[in-house]
Parts: C-alpha cells; structure tokens; sequence
C-alpha cells in the first residue's frame, strides 16, 4: 500500500476495526509487529484484513459460515485507534454462524462463493442487499446439510485494474 490507506480488521465473531495504515510504524522483516485488533477468547481469530480503497459506491463485504451476507457502506464503520475490539460487522448468530470473509467491493464486480463440500457460485456483488452495519444479512447461497462457505473471491469487473 501508500502507507496512507484505512485498514479494516475483521474478526470471526462478527466485529472489525478500522484505522489509519499511518499509525502502525515502519519495522523490520523480523520484527514482532503491532497489536492491530484485540480478540476474544478462543473462538475469536482474524479472518481477513482489507487496505481500503475508497472510491464511488465502494462498500464492505462480510460473509458468514452458514451462507449469509451483506454489504455495508465503509462509512458505517468509524475510525478507532488500532489494537481495540472493533464495531459488529454482521451479527453473529446460530442462524447465520461466524464471520468467514471480508472484502472490499464495488456494484460493477462479481463474487465466488465456495462450500466445504466442493460447490461453487458466482454472483453480481450489486445483487447483494446494501444494509446497515448492526445487522444478520441475508442468505446468498443455499447450502446442504452439514455444508458451509469456506472462502470467497471477488472478481473484479473488467474496466478495475486488480
């Protein structure tokens, strides 16, 4: 990066952190690094990071284990100091399961949804409900029982430099 992005930290039960690139200080290869979101417990781990871009219609996208989504405008999350517990990006519920991905994206680009049992879909990012911050999201891919979303990809349109 430019060393002057905004960093959003995403963790697995539903929270994320923003702040500015410019408080994390330049170090070595070998250094041990900074604390840039605190997490909770054992069940908490980072699941993603996003050096945002900015741009017109640019939003936040989280994804959940149970096949649940959303997009969220980046202005929803405000800036903090690093090293915090972060604001709810997707609320983490029995229906909807733990945080999987998070990802910049914009309403021209297209998504990649892949399942632990080897299924996967490709969907328009603007046929992804824009809503508040604070909320559950909405299905985005039906799943088997027993399966779950592992990853996601953005693809990005073609006029995007990736």
């Amino acid at each position: 990066t430019d060393g002057q992005r905004e960093i959003v930290i995403a963790k697995r039960q539903g929270l994320a952190i923003r702040f500015n690139e410019s408080t994390v200080r330049a170090m070595g290869r070998t250094a041990g690094g900074v604390r840039g979101v605190t997490l909770e417990g054992e069940d908490d781990w980072v699941i993603g990071m996003v050096a945002l871009e900015g741009g017109e219609h640019s939003t936040v996208l989280a994804v959940t284990e149970n096949g649940y989504g959303k997009r969220s405008p980046v202005e929803d999350y405000r800036i903090t100091g690093r090293g915090g517990k972060g604001v709810i990006t997707i609320k983490n519920t029995p229906r909807n399961g733990p945080l999987i991905a998070i990802k910049e994206v914009k309403p021209e680009d297209q998504l990649m949804i892949m399942t632990r049992n080897g299924v996967v879909i490709r969907l328009k990012i603007a046929d992804v409900s824009l809503l508040g911050r604070n909320t559950q999201g909405v299905r985005m891919v039906n799943l088997d029982e027993g399966d779950g979303v592992i990853d996601v990809a953005r693809i990005f349109s073609d006029d995007d430099e990736a």
